[in-house]
């Protein structure tokens, strides 16, 4: 019913625009709505700058290493339904990698019940932590896992930040940019979506292979400084304000 009243107001917008830009050539690829507008779409990734993260003070690094330990595969974002984290805890059952949950949301509750019935150990929730511990808690992990099942992840700046400090990615195929930003067999390995033994597979590969999870981190921070800096993000926007410019000065 939403979507029905929605759509006229949001073609009716598209149209009326110059250009569009989506985050991902995936997800302007596999956007039925997009798809109307190709000839107007730019694909311009999101950037981060890494100088815009704080240093990771020796007594902060210190203190997650004693909390957490090191090795695990890292989760962080808001705890929302379109994370797929209860796949990622059911591809916890019966394995020996362990996985850290930081962030806070609506399902927290509902999701640390679900560690509770399932009796297991090798999940531990962080909840919120400062922008210096998160920097910690990359450098100790293993990988960087990203959960997330359906379209409503379009891109995940998390994966971004995993690329930028050197670490493997492991995420689901949606259809979207997660697949832009994690190249499967080179800077981490893709799963299929929906599925937590594939999720839990992948996160055994890396856990079991040391130089593995070391040779894609590498090829993950090359392809963020090729693809995703904050300078290249910034100099594609410039590049297309002055198309847009050049062509209402032709009109």
């Amino acid at each position: 019913m939403v979507a029905r009243i929605y759509s006229p107001l949001m073609n009716r917008f598209l149209s009326s625009m110059d250009r569009i830009v989506a985050t991902s050539p995936n997800y302007l690829k596999s956007s039925p709505v997009l798809g109307q507008y190709q000839n107007k779409v730019s694909a311009i990734p999101i950037g981060i700058e890494e100088a815009s993260y704080p240093d990771v003070a020796k007594d902060i690094l210190t203190t997650c290493k004693s909390r957490y330990g090191e090795g695990f595969f890292f989760f962080i974002g808001v705890l929302r339904y379109y994370k797929g984290l209860h796949l990622l805890i059911d591809a916890c059952k019966n394995a020996d990698f362990k996985v850290v949950i930081a962030g806070a949301g609506p399902l927290e509750q509902k999701l640390k019940s679900q560690v509770k019935d399932l009796g297991l150990n090798n999940i531990q929730f962080a909840g919120r932590i400062s922008d210096e511990e998160k920097m910690a808690m990359y450098q100790l992990c293993r990988g960087v896992i990203f959960s997330s099942h359906i379209r409503s992840e379009a891109f995940g700046v998390t994966l971004l930040e995993g690329a930028m400090c050197s670490k493997p990615l492991i995420t689901a195929e949606t259809g979207t940019g997660t697949s832009f930003v994690n190249k499967d067999g080179e800077t981490g390995i893709v799963v299929e979506a929906n599925s937590a033994k594939a999720l839990g597979d992948a996160m055994q590969v890396l856990h079991a292979d040391a130089t593995m999870a070391e040779n894609m981190g590498r090829n993950a921070r090359m392809r963020y400084e090729q693809l995703f800096t904050g300078k290249k993000m910034g100099e594609r926007y410039a590049g297309l304000y002055r198309e847009v410019l050049d062509e209402a000065q032709c009109v």
